[in-house]
């Protein structure tokens, strides 16, 4: 789409197209913002953010799809007129995972899904590959080029409520999971939709939901859980991670969330698994984060840790609302007062450029008649999941993580 990305930028500025206000740290900053949408349909307010470089990325829920049978035009028209008033181009982003976690639903007129849970116990490859490139031809045909997907947590608790039984979790197996993650990868690249495997460094194991408060796994977290990250980033399958706001004692000390942690992101995704890409957040106003750090100590953290863009959906009931002026005002004070330093906001933003420059752009026409033909095979595909194909692979080889990050401190404790 843009291979020089940083020439595109560049030029923007010296054509003064996001106006006589901005500077190159306003910009910078404005990539780093993702916020959701009040309503289903444009908001003139969120329109003119996006118009100032104030914000990189949106987030569309299912509130923001219109309630019509057949909504494909109104939702394609939204992405594109937000699309089209940015100077760089945004990402538009959904959680499209399939089963609970569907935005856009059959009532709505769109493909059926299924869950990651119903996939995993069909063992069936085909099969995901099917939905997954069901879902991947809808996202790109509506204009969205980021899907948070797909969930590579373990389901390793069986009772949990977040992940393991809505059927978020392909299966409790790391190799399992890895191996239909990276089909679902695969489909979704083949139409240029960028994927966010989440939620790192797993949930699996947690009893608590960290939309309504702390999720403590510190006697549960497995390194297991790291697995389907290790083998998908060493593979070449990862385009951005999103955190989880989990906390794990074992992996710092200090108790912050995955989120906050620099021990978490900087220390195990980016030093011992080796990743570089971007990454996103979980949504800051989930209640583990926003009811037990301030906003202005959440933002801190998250950029010093690792945070690439931070998500404010304005989406979780009970939590105030986060305006996309009041976040980068307070960023833009942490990097004037020394709290943030500015080559922190360089890396972030270096990042998220690279990755735009591989945002997809194909010919609208080619998405839909894809999706006719993929809606006349749904009965075929329904009619195989009933009749599980066995996946008869060889043994996988045994994985040797890296050294634990505990085993790492203790060695390098001697004060």
């Amino acid at each position: 789409m843009r291979k020089c990305v940083f020439v595109i930028v560049m030029s923007l500025l010296a054509t003064n197209s996001f106006g006589q206000s901005m500077d190159m740290l306003d910009i910078k900053i404005g990539q780093m913002i993702l916020i959701g949408m009040p309503k289903a349909e444009v908001d003139e307010k969120v329109l003119e953010e996006v118009r100032k470089g104030k914000v990189g990325a949106l987030i569309f829920f299912e509130k923001n799809i219109p309630n019509k049978s057949n909504a494909f035009a109104s939702v394609k028209s939204m992405t594109w007129t937000y699309q089209k008033a940015a100077s760089i181009p945004l990402f538009i982003c959904i959680d499209q995972e399939g089963g609970k976690v569907n935005r856009l639903k059959e009532k709505y007129g769109f493909t059926k899904s299924i869950t990651a849970g119903a996939l995993g116990k069909s063992m069936s490859l085909d099969s995901v590959r099917f939905y997954a490139d069901a879902t991947a031809a809808t996202l790109a045909g509506l204009g969205f080029n980021v899907n948070f997907a797909p969930v590579v947590d373990l389901a390793i608790n069986k009772d949990n409520t977040v992940i393991a039984k809505p059927e978020r979790a392909y299966s409790a197996n790391a190799d399992t999971v890895a191996m239909m993650a990276k089909e679902v990868i695969k489909m979704h690249r083949k139409y240029g939709v960028l994927t966010s495997p989440k939620h790192f460094p797993g949930h699996g194991s947690s009893k608590e939901d960290t939309h309504f408060g702390v999720a403590d796994v510190t006697n549960s977290w497995t390194e297991q859980e790291l697995l389907p990250y290790k083998l998908l980033i060493d593979s070449g399958y990862v385009d951005a991670v999103m955190t989880s706001h989990i906390v794990n004692k074992n992996l710092d000390a200090k108790g912050y969330p995955g989120t906050l942690s620099k021990e978490i992101l900087d220390g195990i995704l980016r030093k011992r698994l080796g990743f570089n890409g971007v990454v996103f957040s979980d949504d800051m106003q989930m209640h583990a984060i926003s009811k037990n750090f301030g906003l202005e100590e959440t933002i801190k953290l998250a950029i010093n840790a690792g945070v690439d863009i931070m998500c404010f959906s304005n989406n979780i009931p009970g939590s105030d609302e986060r305006t996309v002026d009041k976040v980068h005002a307070i960023i833009k004070k942490m990097v004037s007062s020394g709290e943030i330093k500015p080559e922190r906001i360089d890396e972030s933003f270096q990042r998220i450029i690279q990755l735009k420059s591989r945002i997809g752009n194909r010919d609208v026409a080619a998405y839909k008649a894809e999706i006719v033909k993929l809606q006349n095979q749904l009965a075929q595909a329904e009619a195989a999941m009933k009749k599980p194909v066995e996946v008869k692979k060889e043994e996988p080889a045994p994985e040797t993580l890296p050294e634990s990050t505990t085993k790492k401190k203790k060695k390098s404790k001697k004060n």
